[in-house]
């Protein structure tokens, strides 16, 4: 992969301060195969609208700012960043020459674990992976998304297998996730991962709704209401008590 490819952007940010450790440039790629119901991201689904950019300019971008980014780095996010895999991977060669810490938002969809070729060389720049795990349950991850999970798990054991550091993001939703049944599973699933770093449960929220209307996109879960603080604090209790039983009974 000599020539310089050209990647497909949604839109930066300069001071993210949630997407990886310290204070980091976020890009966010433009494109992603699912239509999870409660995404806030609708505009970077396919890839119409979006910048044009090499990743010796958006080394560029970060070179502008770097001084402000404590202890930070770049986070890919997207869309979903592994639609355009070659050009993760030139970007992130390029920032690890330059010893910039690399973080990877992603939701794993596109992993295959049968081919792993580009994803053993991906890694090899890459020094942590956010991984969003939409739905514990196949069968509602279907219904939340439109695709099984079998691959983004098969993604969790291969990260972990070649002990890449994880943060595991986990949307809590009304009706959907939050469910008891679902968040024990999903704590004993995480146990048996053994480069888990932190455990976010995020709260759902609506406030996408005004993007979808002026996309003019029907909003899936206009009669969802957002997670209240006593639901969000439930289930990240019940979430981290059965992945922490299960740990210590490896």
């Amino acid at each position: 992969m000599s020539e310089d490819l050209l990647g497909n952007v949604h839109s930066f940010e300069s001071f993210g301060t949630v997407d990886g450790p310290g204070i980091r440039m976020v890009v966010f790629m433009q494109g992603c195969p699912m239509r999870c119901k409660y995404c806030h991201n609708p505009d970077t689904w396919n890839f119409s609208d979006n910048i044009k950019i090499s990743a010796d300019d958006i080394l560029k971008k970060y070179d502008g700012i770097k001084e402000f980014l404590k202890n930070g780095g770049i986070t890919v996010s997207g869309g979903e960043p592994l639609f355009q895999i070659d050009f993760l991977i030139q970007l992130f060669k390029k920032a690890k020459n330059k010893n910039i810490h690399t973080a990877l938002d992603t939701s794993g969809i596109l992993f295959d674990k049968n081919n792993t070729t580009k994803f053993d060389e991906l890694i090899s720049y890459t020094d942590l992976v956010l991984l969003d795990i939409k739905h514990i349950d196949d069968d509602e991850h279907k219904k939340l998304t439109g695709f099984s999970n079998k691959s983004v798990l098969d993604f969790a054991k291969y990260l972990s297998d070649n002990n890449i550091p994880v943060w595991i993001r986990h949307v809590v939703v009304p009706d959907i996730t939050f469910n008891d049944e679902y968040l024990k599973k999903l704590g004993i699933f995480i146990s048996g991962l053994k480069n888990v770093k932190a455990i976010d449960v995020l709260p759902y929220h609506d406030m996408a709704k005004e993007k979808y209307k002026k996309l003019d996109i029907d909003y899936p879960l206009k009669n969802t209401l957002p997670l209240t603080k006593e639901q969000a604090l439930y289930a990240k209790k019940l979430l981290i008590e059965n992945y922490k039983q299960s740990y210590n009974l490896r």
